[in-house]
C-alpha cells in the first residue's frame, strides 16, 4: 500500500533550522514515495535501518544520515494506504536522552 505521510511539513522545519540534514532527508522523502507497505516489516525493507518499536506500539524509529538524525513515527495500516505520523525529529543524542528516561514511546507531535 502507498504511504501517506503526516506531516511533511515536520520535516521541512526541521531542514530548515538543520541545514545539514536537507540532503539526508530528501532522499528518506524520496524512497517513500515508492514505499509499498503491507506489513511492519515492509517498512524494514525499505529502510534497513528502521527499528520497530515494541510489540504492538505501531512506532519505529528512523535513522536519518547515518544515524546522525532521528525521526519517530507512529503508523497506521488503513484498508487502502499506510498512515505515517511523525511524533519527534531529532538528533541522535536527543534519542539516547528520551531513550535513557524511557519516553521515546510517549512522544507525540501529532
Amino acid at each position: 500500500m502507498r504511504v501517506r505521510l503526516i506531516s511533511k511539513r515536520t520535516i521541512e522545519e526541521f531542514s530548515r533550522h538543520n541545514a545539514q540534514s536537507r540532503t539526508s532527508f530528501g532522499l528518506w522523502l524520496t524512497e517513500l514515495r515508492v514505499a509499498d507497505w503491507n506489513s511492519p516489516e515492509d517498512i524494514k525493507d525499505s529502510f534497513a535501518s528502521a527499528d520497530l518499536l515494541g510489540t504492538g506500539s505501531d512506532r519505529v524509529v528512523f535513522d536519518i544520515g547515518g544515524n546522525k538524525y532521528r525521526m519517530i513515527c507512529h503508523y497506521f495500516f488503513g484498508e487502502r494506504q499506510v498512515h505515517l505520523f511523525i511524533c519527534r525529529i531529532g538528533t541522535h543524542a536527543e534519542y539516547s536522552k528520551l531513550c535513557k528516561n524511557k519516553k521515546q514511546y510517549t512522544v507525540s507531535a501529532y
